[in-house]
């Protein structure tokens, strides 16, 4: 065989040749079938050969295929940025783009045009969380507290402050009560505005539950809450980062939903159309919008497939089905179902210190067996073998490390299609205890 002409990930290293799929099921090519635990990344909420959507792609296909969108608009963007809007609790406008990476780069982008044509220029840095993952880019990487991935990019990175990841199972102290808890990181984000200046401050950012970086982390009862508050009272943006967590991964429409809050501006993108199409999008409230309009009234932001008409059909029957096939309901009931396969199937096992999430967005921490808490030392080669074992055994994994700081621990990340069914979550919690047992 001819050597390959695509640059892999690991350059050196041939992926899996994908052959098919359907369902929660992928093929190789030749007819190896693997089950799908972690949707890609993610992404893939409806699964392979959806046929409402293979429906809608093919619609889609027989009518345009480009249009400029700083000249033309299309019913598709029309419809999906009400439809997300209506469901946002509160957001008012939404711009499609192609990948989360670009989503949150917009964000930051129309944050600080939103202070500048306030003529609040000086309002340029964003404050983040440590562990944080929030794109590649390098304005992205900029404010992504995780080490691993700023990595060799370090050097180029831009400034921005970082606080603390809000994350119980590690960082919550003995004696602190839920409440006090979250009330301890909203005084620390009010002491590094305060410590920097609020006048220099344009944002703050954070996943709702954070993903890749530390394993499906959600935010404790009332942590976004005073956040906002905090953000609020020093004239300070909050942007919630969604690109994995939102659009029906956590049981809601949106994850922030559940918390009780609506962000200033938010980024949504894997969940939006399952993988059939390349978008994501930026939802803003009325008022960031109109200190846009009422200052230059442009939109500083201009990319090849914004608003692109075929992504955002297949994304606006990606979104109807959803609701029409009542998926959210399932999407509850069977990370119930999971997590509570998960606590059997690993109940006993000193290796396993933490399963958390919500909905079909689930975790499992490993830590040091010898206590039961420490963090697990694997590494990149732990993550590797067990992504590799999982292969041999049929199942799709998203294994993960550097969980706890970006160099110490280890995690898997289950994102299952939102149409796994019982039998199919028991058969992931069980092909997933065969590989923790061949691994730890």
């Amino acid at each position: 065989m001819a050597a390959s002409s695509v640059i892999y990930k690991t350059i050196d290293q041939q992926p899996v040749w994908a052959g098919g799929g359907h369902g929660v099921w992928l093929e190789d090519r030749d007819g190896a079938r693997y089950l799908d635990t972690c949707g890609g990344v993610g992404v893939s909420s409806l699964g392979h050969r959806h046929p409402r959507i293979v429906e809608a792609v093919e619609r889609a296909a027989h009518d345009l295929a480009w249009a400029h969108a700083g000249a033309f608009t299309t019913p598709a963007a029309e419809e999906l940025a009400a439809l997300l809007a209506g469901r946002s609790g509160g957001l008012t406008h939404a711009q499609f783009l192609s990948g989360g990476s670009e989503a949150m780069e917009l964000a930051l982008k129309i944050a600080y045009q939103y202070h500048a044509e306030r003529r609040d220029p000086e309002r340029r840095l964003v404050i983040s969380r440590r562990q944080s993952y929030h794109g590649s880019t390098m304005a992205m990487l900029a404010i992504s507290g995780n080490i691993q991935r700023r990595s060799v990019f370090e050097p180029l990175l831009g400034p921005a402050e970082f606080v603390s990841p809000c994350y119980a199972y590690r960082d919550r102290l003995p004696t602190e009560s839920t409440e006090d808890y979250a009330e301890r990181l909203a005084a620390e984000l009010d002491a590094t505005i305060r410590a920097v200046g609020p006048e220099k401050v344009a944002a703050f950012t954070a996943e709702t539950v954070v993903g890749s970086t530390n394993g499906a982390v959600p935010a404790v009862p009332g942590y976004l809450r005073r956040i906002k508050e905090v953000c609020r009272r020093h004239g300070v943006l909050l942007i919630l980062d969604e690109v994995m967590a939102g659009l029906g991964r956590t049981g809601r429409h949106f994850a922030y939903l559940e918390d009780d809050v609506t962000p200033d501006i938010a980024a949504v993108g894997k969940g939006l159309a399952a993988g059939y199409a390349p978008i994501s999008a930026v939802l803003v409230s009325s008022q960031i919008l109109r200190a846009l309009g009422d200052g230059s009234g442009v939109l500083q932001n201009g990319q090849t497939h914004v608003n692109h008409p075929f992504a955002c059909a297949v994304a606006l029957e990606v979104q109807r089905t959803l609701d029409d096939d009542n998926l959210l309901e399932n999407v509850r009931q069977r990370g119930e179902q999971l997590r509570a396969a998960l606590a059997k199937r690993f109940a006993g096992n000193a290796a396993v210190g933490d399963i958390r999430g919500r909905g079909l967005f689930l975790g499992v921490e490993f830590v040091d067996p010898e206590d039961g808490h420490s963090p697990l030392n694997g590494g990149a080669k732990l993550a590797a073998a067990m992504k590799r074992t999982g292969l041999e055994r049929g199942v799709l994994l998203y294994p993960g490390y550097g969980t706890v700081d970006g160099q110490r621990g280890n995690h898997v990340l289950l994102a299952p299609p939102f149409i796994a069914d019982a039998t199919e979550i028991e058969e992931m919690a069980s092909r997933l205890g065969e590989v923790v047992d061949a691994c730890l």
